[in-house]
């Protein structure tokens, strides 16, 4: 592990220390707001104030063990578990590094999760539901909450396109690498002599604007238009214009709700939708700025520059 890293480590435990003393003292309480920082300031250090106690001890066993492979008796033994305690070891320090990288500051939001089937006709929006299947079996299991804002269903039960609200701690931050396609090699249920089929379906992750006015959307730079529904929903189906599209004009957006009974419901879930993907575009536009400025002033390395 490099110096500069342990250094910084000496620097959190100590700090970890002062903030134990600080919360621990009789007037802690009287400042709330003081209070609260110092214990959100706990709660980020902690973990990795212990993984580096966790890799102290792993490296104290390490030197314990070193000295049995002197004796000849015990140097079979020892090599095994000198190997287990310089893997262990390994993992630790990974750990401490991924754990000191800056923090995402979306990662504690939720997300919009929208799946569209790609090539494959109707086995890829079969694959599409697999996936959704998948997505609200994993948010179960991490207690979160997932509500489909709107879908388009194919002939056989998949999705030609669905879009999910996710609502949960930490949700983006589990789940935003799985933005990209997905591709499946299998023998779908629509084919009939055995043959293994690629399917393809794209997934995208947007982190949840916290509220709509955190994305500033000018009411004149958007178009709102009311259709009847198409999907299910008994008699009251298609007698009321309860489904919605906005256009954003500036960035060509558009997005459709159409699953709830409810216009204003569906407009609200539209909007909520439109400023994820305007966030998320304006955050792929900076990363894209910084990339071509990190560029130019580093240059490419070619022997011409």
């Amino acid at each position: 592990m490099k110096q500069s890293i342990r250094e910084k480590l000496e620097r959190l435990r100590l700090r970890l220390e002062e903030i134990d003393r600080l919360l621990a003292a009789p007037d802690a309480a009287r400042d709330l707001d003081r209070f609260r920082n110092l214990g959100r300031e706990h709660a980020e250090i902690a973990p990795v104030v212990g993984l580096y106690e966790a890799l102290e001890r792993a490296q104290a066993e390490q030197g314990a063990v070193r000295a049995m492979l002197a004796d000849p008796e015990m140097r079979e033994l020892a090599q095994g578990e000198m190997d287990r305690l310089r893997e262990e070891t390994e993992a630790i320090e990974g750990s401490i590094e991924r754990a000191l990288l800056p923090a995402d500051p979306n990662d504690e939001r939720g997300i919009f999760l929208e799946i569209r089937a790609g090539t494959g006709g109707e086995e890829s929006a079969l694959f599409a539901a697999d996936l959704f299947r998948m997505y609200a079996r994993y948010a179960e299991r991490m207690r979160w909450q997932v509500e489909v804002v709107s879908h388009s269903a194919s002939d056989l039960g998949g999705y030609r396109e669905i879009i999910a609200r996710v609502e949960g701690r930490g949700a983006y931050s589990k789940l935003k690498f799985e933005s990209g396609v997905h591709r499946v090699q299998r023998v779908p249920a629509t084919e009939t002599q055995g043959r293994i089929h690629t399917s393809a379906c794209t997934v995208a992750v947007l982190p949840e604007a916290d509220e709509i006015g955190e994305v500033e959307i000018d009411p004149a730079a958007i178009r709102i238009d009311t259709f009847r529904s198409s999907g299910a929903g008994g008699q009251h189906i298609n007698k009321t214009d309860s489904a919605v599209r906005i256009t954003h004009l500036p960035t060509g957006i558009v997005v459709e709700c159409q699953d709830d009974r409810s216009q204003h419901r569906n407009k609200a879930q539209a909007l909520a939708v439109l400023a994820a993907r305007i966030k998320d575009r304006c955050m792929r536009e900076l990363a894209d700025k910084t990339a071509a400025t990190r560029k130019s002033l580093v240059g490419s390395g070619d022997r011409s520059e």
